[in-house]
């Protein structure tokens, strides 16, 4: 199959922020406590390379499906699954978020690529991914940008299922349903905000939570009837996870979830970034009601559940690996891809490729609720893929593959 060209005739934008934009970022720094910082992000815009032109980062399809970023640094972010402080680690270590408490976009023009599974198993998945979407503001107008691909876990939520949930995210769903009302029902400044004030409103439900109240059943329940008008389709936070892509492709790197097999490329990967967002968002492709993408988000060889570029390769018979070698082979000249990056598969030792490092698996488990696991991240710079696994080997050279 003929590679996919970037300058196809699809909906083109670029990201650069509008007066209106640049007017919602100054509310977003004013309501965080940080209104003096937005002069200095701008600021540092503009001298971070003095006399280098903007290069605009330019995204096609809606949700983002390709996109260029020439000479762009890329780092991705595996599952993070509701644990806001190891989000942050990953997000620091990568070299994109401030350290000084202020959740503050340093990655300059970056490219942040989070690869899903924010939801389930902790308690703080709405605040990460009101941090996710603040970090998206702050980086477009740095010349950078912040992409998200859902994975499983978000599907599964959307379609009801919240086998997965933790207590605390059920309590955090109410939280948020009160806070959002208190925003008169303003998404963007409810949605945004709700980073900054989450914690103070976990800290005040914990003064006065009794294990052995029995209004505990109650405020439970109020829990889920929370997440079920946020999650159902057409409901405000699945709509704003409809906003983000099951596959993306930026520059000659494929990110998805679980796994893209050449099923998946001939399908159309536009296609399948629309039909699922089209199901989020509680809308059908032809007028009837909304049916759930089964090629994306369902079954072992879909986008989300599949675990083919996961599997350790010393469980494998040599003709194995040929043939998951073939596929992805396959799957990437169909792209016109170098390689391909996956989370949904815990690794227990650490970021890792294989396939001659073709695959890049960094799921680490680094939840708390996972494997508790320390943060990792990928950085593919200049031709170049590479896991840092402490803010040291930000500045090393360590454990680098070159695709050049």
């Amino acid at each position: 199959m003929a590679s996919v060209p970037l300058g196809c005739s699809l909906p083109l934008r670029t990201l650069y922020l509008s007066s209106r934009q640049h007017k919602t970022f100054d509310a977003i720094c004013c309501c965080a406590s940080t209104a003096s910082t937005a002069h200095s992000l701008s600021k540092r815009a503009s001298t971070e390379n003095p006399g280098e032109s903007l290069k605009p980062i330019v995204v096609h399809g809606d949700p983002p499906t390709f996109v260029t970023a020439p000479g762009c640094r890329i780092v991705a972010i595996g599952d993070l699954h509701g644990d806001l402080d190891k989000a942050r680690c990953a997000l620091q270590m990568a070299g994109v978020l401030s350290t000084d408490g202020r959740d503050l976009w340093v990655g300059g023009q970056t490219v942040l690529v989070q690869l899903g599974d924010i939801l389930d198993r902790g308690e703080n998945e709405i605040a990460i991914l009101s941090l996710l979407k603040s970090l998206d503001i702050q980086a477009k107008a740095n010349g950078g940008a912040v992409f998200q691909v859902n994975g499983n876990h978000e599907t599964m939520n959307v379609e009801g299922d919240f086998r997965y949930v933790d207590p605390g995210a059920f309590d955090e769903c109410a939280d948020f349903l009160e806070h959002l009302e208190i925003c008169n029902h303003n998404w963007e400044e409810a949605f945004i905000g709700w980073v900054g004030v989450s914690e103070r409103s976990k800290e005040e439900r914990k003064l006065v939570q009794n294990h052995w109240d029995p209004w505990n059943v109650v405020k439970r329940q109020k829990g889920i009837i929370a997440r079920s008008i946020l999650l159902r389709p057409g409901g405000p936070l699945a709509s704003e996870l409809a906003r983000h892509s099951v596959v993306l492709k930026v520059n000659e790197w494929i990110f998805c979830h679980g796994g893209l097999l050449p099923h998946h490329v001939e399908y159309g990967i536009e296609r399948i970034n629309r039909e699922v967002s089209y199901w989020m968002k509680g809308l059908s492709m032809e007028d009837d009601y909304p049916e759930l993408p089964f090629i994306a988000t369902k079954g072992y060889n879909s986008v989300v559940w599949s675990r083919l570029y996961s599997r350790d390769t010393e469980d494998l018979q040599d003709y194995q690996i040929n043939q998951i070698q073939s596929i992805l082979q396959e799957t990437l000249q169909a792209l016109g891809a170098k390689g391909m990056v996956v989370g949904h598969t815990p690794q227990a030792a650490g970021v890792n490729c294989e396939f001659n490092c073709r695959i890049w698996r960094i799921d680490v488990g680094m939840s708390r609720g996972v494997l508790d696991s320390r943060p990792e991240v990928l950085e593919i710079r200049e031709g170049r893929a590479r896991a840092i696994r402490s803010k040291r080997d930000g500045y090393s050279e360590l454990q680098v593959v070159d695709y050049t």
